[in-house]
């Protein structure tokens, strides 16, 4: 059995792949992880929803409307790969799921 709460938001998972970010939604910044203030996705003072919505809406995205949390999340995932995400949350689920179904 596994278990794991996620107690920040999930969006920091999206912060710790840059690359998925900005494959789904163009003009988001691929170096966006070397800024100050979200060089540690876990860590994102503010809220890491708020500094999402602040970067796709720089990027072009959503501008006129809220942050459709489960568009971005479906978009976002579709490019994320595991091994170079750097959310030490995420990393903490995946080592679970391999110990789970090892």
């Amino acid at each position: 059995m596994l278990n794991r709460l996620a107690i920040e938001e999930l969006e920091a998972w999206f912060f710790g792949d840059v690359e998925a970010l900005s494959q789904a939604y163009p003009g988001v910044s691929p170096h966006l992880a070397h800024r100050r203030g979200l060089r540690s996705p876990d860590q994102i003072a503010g809220g890491t929803w708020e500094a999402l919505q602040r970067e796709l809406q720089r990027a072009g995205h959503y501008r006129n409307t809220g942050l459709p949390k489960i568009e971005v999340a479906t978009n976002v995932s579709r490019h994320m790969v595991p091994a170079r995400n750097t959310s030490r949350s995420f990393k903490g689920l995946v080592l679970g799921l391999r110990a789970l179904m090892a």
